[in-house]
């Protein structure tokens, strides 16, 4: 609820993030491109199975919006990023993050599927989907759901991921509008953030 007691605001768009091994630096080049006022939600949905991350310490040096570590119920809310925990299944509902134990407690996990696929489904704003730098393929069978949706979906272009495999499984899926660096991705956000959700 707002301080007033109206219902939260639920129809702002939301740009995930996916990625793992390499996707530091492409999370930082990114938000260091992304004016702290764009009235999106930033959702990073890093795939750790057990290690816990400290990215919600480490980002907070490349941007102006609020860094925040997810926990149950936490409300989804704009100009602020937020960090998936380890070990977490993450969804979306009534305006908030849910939590649950890892689907996938072996092999590569797949929470960045888990997430986008929650989105299709319990998001009334714009939905923009970032697969860059990782191991394996997690995201990339949501795609074609969130386009489906009217998404907008963005793979980091491969000669500037430090690991190539998760952008390129998400541009083979045929479902990625935009291939670009991490830069490019900040204007492209910036641009759909602005109300331009045109796709040449």
């Amino acid at each position: 609820m707002t301080p007033t007691g109206a219902p939260s605001k639920r129809d702002f768009p939301i740009v995930c993030v996916g990625g793992s091994a390499g996707g530091l630096d492409a999370y930082t080049r990114l938000l260091e491109n992304l004016p702290a006022d764009l009235g999106v939600a930033i959702v990073i949905v890093n795939h750790l199975r057990t290690v816990a991350t400290r990215l919600h310490e480490i980002l907070p040096r490349y941007t102006a919006m609020p860094v925040e570590l997810i926990t149950d119920r936490l409300v989804v809310r704009p100009d602020c990023v937020f960090i998936i925990p380890e070990k977490r299944d993450l969804h979306v509902r009534d305006g908030e993050f849910r939590l649950k134990p890892i689907s996938k407690p072996r092999g590569w996990p797949d929470v960045i599927t888990v997430f986008l696929r929650s989105l299709t489904e319990n998001w009334a704003g714009q939905l923009i989907a970032v697969i860059v730098s990782g191991y394996d393929g997690d995201g990339a069978a949501a795609l074609c759901g969130i386009r489906d949706a009217g998404g907008i979906t963005i793979a980091q272009r491969l000669d500037t991921a430090g690991q190539p495999d998760m952008p390129q499984s998400a541009i083979a899926s045929g479902c990625i509008d935009f291939v670009l660096s991490p830069e490019g991705i900040a204007r492209e956000i910036r641009r759909i953030a602005g109300g331009d959700l045109t796709v040449p």
